[in-house]
């Protein structure tokens, strides 16, 4: 087993060869993987970067003579992925080293490998804004402090450091997945939740817990929602309490906290057992007041704390949010069911509380009658979202589909 070394060996070659020695003098195996273009490799590679091109159907020569930077590092990235998936049985843990191309291509094979394969990058972008870089993987991205452009007494702490932290995590206690989580451990329910949504949430997690599951909560601030849809694409979750499902309205309305258009999609793919549910879609997430859109000029706003401002959704909004979840619902290859609280959706959205309108609450639930497939059960209960019968209801229903039963809810 070894760890898999990315890099461009014509720029950074010193420096993986470096970091290479150090795995090696600690019995650790590695495989490097060059995807540099230009010059020549400092040192032979294990997967050499004419396999790399090949790999993302074109070829060294060809991404030479185009001269085209954004192209070479676009398909280095591409081949480079392909390799390592094809060796990834091999593969123990995967650390980078670069600037921005090389930040580039390392962290999207990082991306490629599930959680809790170690990821490490050394890059000069580790200090700014990392998102594009990491995603929703469990990559940890360590500042290189100078440019990776020769070694010093700076740049060969820092490499140690790395190999070090390497080291450690494929030389420690070994964590294997399996389908609905850790060989050996509780079988994993995912759930979402946010602020308004807490008290539902926290009940049915202490009922599931003591049924035998561990609770993965996931807080539905965009990142929180696509890191779940992550873990269940992945296999390792058995069950899904997706209460809190606000980030619909985000990415329908243009707030801030949405997880994009295939959010609602990973369970019914893969054919989990889901229990969905309608929290915070009374709101649509901004920042502070001066960075919500002109065009939203005479909404209804609650002003969360002084960095969130929250615009409560209207009738017409609503109608669409319901017909999405009613589709995507739908089309889920096992067992679903959603839970309807007709009482309100947060704790907002209660009466006397700023963002009560039944109105627009009644627009949400009439779309999910008209839409829902006779397949997927439909739960009305006359309850608030944060009664703990509520709750109970939604964890009544979860074990029951996961069960092989019918819900009775």
């Amino acid at each position: 087993m070894s760890v898999l070394l990315v890099g461009t060996l014509d720029t950074k070659g010193a420096e993986l060869q470096f970091v290479r020695d150090l795995l090696h003098q600690a019995g650790v195996g590695t495989l490097v993987l060059d995807a540099g273009v230009m010059g020549p490799p400092y040192f032979t590679a294990d997967v050499p970067r004419e396999c790399v091109f090949a790999a993302a159907g074109t070829s060294l020569e060809e991404i030479q003579r185009a001269g085209d930077r954004g192209r070479a590092i676009e398909a280095a990235a591409r081949g480079a992925v392909v390799c390592a998936l094809n060796r990834a049985q091999e593969i123990t843990g995967i650390l980078g080293l670069g600037g921005s191309a090389g930040t580039t291509i390392a962290t999207a094979v990082m991306r490629a490998f599930p959680f809790g394969v170690p990821k490490l990058m050394v890059s000069t972008l580790a200090s700014g804004q990392v998102r594009p870089f990491v995603g929703v993987r469990d990559i940890l991205m360590m500042h290189s402090v100078v440019d990776i452009s020769g070694l010093n007494r700076i740049s060969r702490t820092i490499l140690t450091n790395a190999a070090n932290a390497m080291i450690g995590m494929v030389k420690g206690p070994a964590r294997q997945f399996a389908e609905g989580g850790l060989v050996g451990g509780k079988p994993m329910i995912a759930a979402t939740m946010f602020g308004v949504t807490t008290p539902c949430v926290e009940v049915a997690r202490k009922l599931l817990e003591a049924q035998g599951y561990e609770v993965l909560v996931f807080h539905a601030t965009g990142v929180g929602g696509l890191t779940m849809e992550s873990f269940i694409h992945d296999g390792l979750i058995r069950g899904v309490l997706d209460l809190t499902t606000t980030e619909l309205a985000d990415e329908l309305v243009g707030g801030i906290l949405s997880a994009g258009r295939d959010r609602l999609t990973a369970a019914g793919l893969r054919g989990v057992p889901q229990v969905i549910s309608l929290g915070a879609l009374d709101m649509v997430n901004f920042g502070p007041p001066p960075t919500v859109p002109e065009k939203f000029r005479g909404r209804r706003f609650y002003q969360h704390n002084p960095n969130v401002t929250l615009m409560r959704t209207t009738p017409e909004e609503n109608d669409q949010l319901g017909k999405e979840i009613a589709h995507k619902a739908s089309a889920a290859r096992g067992p679903t069911a959603v839970l309807v609280p007709l009482k309100g959706v947060s704790a907002l959205d209660a009466e006397g509380q700023p963002f009560w309108w039944p109105e627009a609450d009644a627009a949400l639930f009439q779309s999910l009658r008209n839409w829902m497939s006779p397949q997927v059960q439909l739960i009305e209960l006359d309850r608030h979202i944060n009664d703990p019968a509520f709750a109970e209801a939604a964890v009544q229903t979860l074990l029951e589909m996961m069960n092989g039963k019918t819900p009775s809810v």
